[in-house]
């Protein structure tokens, strides 16, 4: 099995690199929510990233808990995969969407071993449907949405450079109020946060919205473009004293921001049960399946 690419000098994710890294990312026939610039700049710290910028591809890999290989960001057809320079140093790979996988099914044959990966499917969902949740369907969800309306004074509005300072003080709180082992949990989704918060200015395709209860932060959504027909949501956070305050920064921040989508990716459920049931009952239009490639030499 294939372990380490030698020779490539690998270097950590860097924000001077994010036109050029777009550019290749454009080029790339399958648009999963890790691969956007704003994820790997997140979490780039968590996992060690780093990548390495190719002719035509960028490769990436982790380095946390151990190394392993993403799928390569560029063009993936018409490619000579089997006699690519990078390629056969590199692996195992991780997160490898479906249809580069089916591409190296094809070209490597029995070579090749694909394991589903389940946990890192992304659920993709119809921006109409979740700006209206009409029907039996969603029944439950526009019940606490229209509690929340009567319930509270509120107020949505677009995420802007000069709110970014009050939704890191709440994202804070939200996170101390956690009991002490569910902060040992979400640690790292927390340095994710403040990382693309922090540098909201110069993050490209980032947007958000807030709601604010009473003149206070009580949720906010952080969302990004992904290609022409679909946002996806890496963030989204809410205060849950206020309830349904989830279903309303769901359905408000899709009605004020997304309207000129036709999808809303909302990343994967890294294999937890109460996070997959959530995911279901908003009712996936589709999934972006992602597999788990190893290559024999």
């Amino acid at each position: 099995m294939m372990s380490t690419c030698t020779g490539v000098d690998f270097k950590p994710i860097s924000l001077d690199g994010q036109d050029e890294y777009l550019k290749r990312f454009a080029e790339c026939p399958q648009k999963v929510s890790d691969y956007s610039f704003t994820n790997i700049w997140g979490w780039a710290e968590h996992y060690g990233l780093e990548w390495f910028f190719g002719e035509s591809h960028v490769w990436l890999r982790q380095t946390r808990p151990e190394v392993v290989y993403w799928a390569p960001v560029g063009p993936w057809k018409n490619v000579p995969w089997d006699q690519c320079p990078t390629l056969p140093n590199c692996g195992p790979f991780t997160r490898v969407p479906e249809e580069l996988a089916l591409l190296w099914q094809d070209c490597f044959g029995d070579r090749l071993e694909l394991t589903e990966a389940r946990q890192h499917w992304d659920y993709v969902y119809s921006v109409p449907e979740l700006t209206v949740l009409s029907g039996n369907r969603f029944h439950k969800k526009k019940n606490l949405l229209n509690q929340f309306k009567k319930k509270y004074d509120y107020h949505y509005h677009s995420m802007t450079r000069d709110c970014v300072e009050d939704v890191l003080d709440m994202q804070m709180d939200w996170f101390n109020w956690r009991d002490a082992e569910s902060r040992a949990v979400l640690s790292a989704e927390n340095t994710a946060i403040q990382r693309v918060l922090q540098n909201w200015d110069d993050l490209r395709g980032v947007f958000g919205g807030v709601i604010e209860v009473d003149g206070s932060k009580a949720a906010y959504t952080v969302g990004e473009h992904l290609c022409d027909k679909t946002l996806v949501i890496h963030f989204e956070k809410g205060i849950t004293h206020y309830k349904g305050i989830y279903q309303a920064v769901n359905q408000m921040f899709l009605e004020g921001e997304a309207e000129v989508y036709e999808f809303v990716n909302r990343e994967q459920d890294l294999g937890d049960p109460g996070l997959r049931k959530a995911k279901e009952s908003y009712h996936p239009v589709k999934y972006q399946k992602k597999f788990e490639v190893a290559i024999a030499s």
